[in-house]
Formats: C-alpha cells, sequence, structure tokens
C-alpha cells in the first residue's frame, strides 16, 4: 500500500488553530513588507539622487522590489486560499484526488493544497 492510500486522521484542533494562527500572523507581515515597497497598488520608484550611480541604484532596488511584491502577493493569495479553505472545512485535503493530505506535508508547506503524488503527477507533466 502507497503512502498516497493510507487511511489518514483528520488534523486536530489544537493543531489546525496553530496552522491558522501562523498563516495569519504570516499575512500580517507580508502585509507590512507590501506597505514598505508599495504605495498602495504599485511598487514605489526609489529617489536616491541624480547622479549616475544613484540612478542605476534606484533600477536596482525597484526591480529587486518589483521581482519582491509578485512573490509576495503570491504567497498572500495561498494565505487567503489557505484561511478560506480551514474556514470551508475542506482543508488538510488534496484538491485533485480528494484524499487527506499528509500532517507532516501540512506542517512543512501549510498551504498546500495538493498531497505530494498529485503534485508530482502535476509538475511532471
Amino acid at each position: 500500500m502507497t503512502a498516497h492510500n493510507q487511511k489518514h486522521t483528520e488534523i486536530d484542533e489544537k493543531t489546525l488553530e496553530k496552522i491558522k494562527n501562523n498563516l495569519i500572523e504570516r499575512r500580517s507581515q507580508i502585509l507590512k513588507e507590501l506597505e514598505e515597497i508599495t504605495d498602495g497598488s504599485k511598487v514605489k520608484f526609489p529617489e536616491f539622487g541624480d547622479k549616475s550611480d544613484e540612478n542605476a541604484q534606484e533600477i536596482d532596488e525597484y526591480t529587486v522590489n518589483l521581482a519582491t511584491d509578485k512573490v509576495l502577493e503570491s504567497t498572500l493569495k495561498d494565505i487567503e486560499s489557505t484561511l478560506k479553505r480551514i474556514e470551508d472545512g475542506t482543508y488538510g485535503i488534496c484538491k485533485y484526488c480528494h484524499n487527506p493530505i499528509p500532517l507532516k506535508r501540512l506542517e512543512a508547506r501549510p498551504v498546500a493544497s495538493a498531497c505530494v503524488e498529485c503534485k508530482t503527477k502535476l509538475q511532471n507533466q
């Protein structure tokens, strides 16, 4: 019998509450980080001065902030989706095969919405 087909117990309330609180805390951190690099809707362009080395530094920081913004927005989306699944009672169930996701995977990646087997299949396609 593969690990994918083994019967898993449901996540206990204490563990689920811990995961939820960690996600809420991480969401708060991300929102603060986004606030630092955006003006609410787009990434701020830094102003260091008019010298060419300052202009290059501005472009470098802006480029890094754009990439950071993309990662933070994606992570925030994952967290929001996960918190919705917790509220819906569907957290910990693979969205593809509908089997329980092992607790070890959820502890390692709380925003996981697929079991390792299904995720591996999708990545290998």
